[in-house]
């Protein structure tokens, strides 16, 4: 689900960067908080880091003693994106397992349906592994399936989360 929040941030320019007449100071801050944004990727409780919509509103900068930059406190608008619990999605299959298979939905790669997961489904092993039902119905890489999601984990570590999935439910599946 993408979510639009608010969000504080501090954002430190190098005393370099700053410029006599104040002119490039914005710009400055804005380069500054896209590039920090960006690093970050992800948090447990928002989701992924998708995007600055707006500036809302820049503090007053106080200048830091050590290194002479200048650090300011800022407010902005952005997009994130975070998956729930009996949220339904759609993901492209990217790997085939003999047990299940690995989606990607947005910006998450770790998205696991166990075959356990999608009965009607029988694993059909080859040089392209697929899982067919009797509907003659695939699922194999590159497919988009449409999902229930049961579960998601957090990742510390790797700043990322892992999604177990289900097709048991009306209308969900391959997609065509």
């Amino acid at each position: 689900m993408f979510l639009k929040v608010q969000l504080p941030w501090n954002v430190i320019i190098p005393a370099e960067n700053l410029d006599a007449k104040g002119l490039m100071l914005q710009r400055s801050i804005v380069v500054c908080l896209l590039a920090d944004f960006a690093k970050k990727h992800a948090t447990k409780d928002l989701g992924y880091y998708l995007a600055v919509s707006t500036l809302e509103s820049i503090g007053e900068g106080k200048v830091r003693q050590q290194t002479g930059d200048v650090l300011f406190p800022v407010v902005f608008s952005g997009i994130t994106f975070k998956i729930f619990k009996g949220e339904i999605l759609e993901g492209v299959v990217h790997k085939v397992l003999k047990h299940g298979v690995l989606l990607r939905c947005g910006p998450i790669e770790n998205i696991y349906l166990s075959s356990m997961k999608m009965l009607d489904y029988r694993y059909v092993p080859g040089e392209n592994p697929v899982f067919l039902n009797d509907k003659t119905s695939k699922i194999e890489k590159d497919v988009v399936v449409r999902f229930v999601v049961l579960g998601t984990k957090w990742l510390e570590a790797e700043r990322e989360f892992q999604a177990l999935v289900s097709l048991e439910g009306d209308y969900l599946g391959p997609v065509s």
